[in-house]
């Protein structure tokens, strides 16, 4: 069992696959290689930032209503104080992109040196609004 102190430290996303809980396909959550980070500090915060590798070019015009709410729904993060029990890190959530997630995000988790897996724990996809598990790798910056 990990303590807090393996979690310290700043862990660059790989990959973010979701699993749907009806159909049991898996899909890239945000595209193929997201650009993201997760970080956890030793006074018991964290922070967590990802990003669509493909978001769209800025426009010169401003964003149009649709265009905003695409970078919404291509984007994660969320600033939070956390806790281990077991095998479980528990996000108590300040701030969100998504409202939300506002509370106690409990995500079961493995460390095995540099590598982070966040998986196994069912939500509900943003997005679409599916039934999904979601599983997130790192390896530690």
């Amino acid at each position: 069992m990990a303590d807090m102190s393996d979690l310290i430290g700043s862990w660059r996303m790989d990959a973010w696959t979701r699993t749907s809980v009806d159909t049991g396909e898996t899909t890239d959550a945000l595209g193929p290689a997201p650009i993201g980070y997760i970080a956890y500090h030793p006074d018991g915060r964290m922070m967590a930032t990802v990003f669509r590798r493909d978001r769209p070019a800025p426009s010169v015009a401003g964003w149009t209503d649709a265009e905003k709410a695409r970078l919404f729904d291509d984007m994660l993060a969320y600033v939070a104080s956390y806790t281990l029990e077991d095998d479980r890190v528990i996000h108590h959530v300040d701030g969100s992109w998504n409202p939300n997630w506002h509370g106690d995000l409990s995500r079961p988790f493995t460390l095995d040196g540099d590598r982070l897996v966040i998986s196994g724990a069912p939500g509900i996809d943003p997005a679409t609004g599916e039934r999904v598990v979601y599983r997130m790798e790192f390896t530690k910056v």
